[in-house]
């Protein structure tokens, strides 16, 4: 929940692929989150944000405030345009109002690539 209004708003997302731990995998980015949600500047984020983007109310600019969710969210593999390998991976988001962190996400998921009924 955001309690105060917030129009400087920084997210970093990195991805990492389970390889014996954790490695840095394809993305690392930070955005401007206010600027992001005017005009999808960043192709990475955009991707990520298109599969979270049903799911939650985070589909307006700033200012944000209040009870900011994302529900019953399952990734749906047609907004995944990216081939990616099967695998473990992890998705960590950090959010930072005001140049200060406030929420830091961890997100784990299996991929596994269908060879047999690729379309």
């Amino acid at each position: 929940m955001v309690l105060y209004p917030s129009s400087s708003i920084d997210v970093r997302l990195k991805l990492w692929k389970r390889e014996s731990g954790f490695k840095p995998f394809l993305l690392d980015s930070t955005v401007d989150a206010c600027r992001f949600m005017k005009k999808a500047y960043n192709p990475f984020v955009g991707l990520v944000y298109t599969i979270f983007r049903d799911f939650s109310n985070l589909n307006h600019s700033c200012p944000y405030v209040g009870l900011q969710i994302v529900k019953d969210f399952y990734l749906r593999p047609e907004l995944v345009r990216l081939p990616f390998p099967s695998g473990e991976y992890l998705l960590s988001m950090q959010w930072y109002f005001y140049k200060r962190i406030q929420f830091d996400i961890n997100v784990t998921y299996v991929y596994l690539e269908d060879l047999l009924h690729r379309t």
